[in-house]
């Protein structure tokens, strides 16, 4: 299995803005996360199947432990309350289903991937708008 654990900085960013419209986030609001989501800091921590992952932005900070192959709670990117459960796609990739826990919206999820070349790929999903996020190691 890989070793997601570090400190990660994003170097790109494609169809986040088109990801926050899709989950309905009103275009100021969407504004302000893509500024503020320009930069975030990410801190993974990883025991086996045992994860922590931190991300920190200007205006937000989120933490999610979770064991792959056992359910937890989380948040949508767009903050709304969810059950999700993360599974092993192969020995490099982490792929989550979210279940929202209140309310109707589009199916989302998540997968982290990293590559031969050492980027961690954080690939969101809402419906069928997919927005890829590729980290490097601090």
């Amino acid at each position: 299995m890989a070793n997601f654990t570090g400190s990660w900085k994003m170097r790109s960013s494609e169809n986040f803005e088109e990801l926050l419209k899709a989950l309905g986030v009103n275009v100021m609001l969407r504004k302000i996360a893509v500024a503020a989501a320009s930069k975030p800091a990410v801190e993974i921590k990883q025991q086996g199947p045992s994860f922590y992952i931190k991300t920190s932005t200007t205006v937000r900070t989120t933490e999610i432990r979770f064991e792959v192959g056992e359910e937890f709670e989380e948040q949508t990117v767009d903050g709304r309350p969810c059950k999700s459960l993360a599974k092993w796609e192969n020995d490099n990739k982490i792929v989550c289903e979210q279940k929202l826990l209140k309310g109707e919206g589009p199916q989302t999820s998540w997968s982290r991937e990293l590559t031969n070349d050492g980027e961690l790929i954080l690939t969101m999903k809402a419906d069928h708008v997919v927005c890829t996020r590729i980290y490097v190691r601090e």
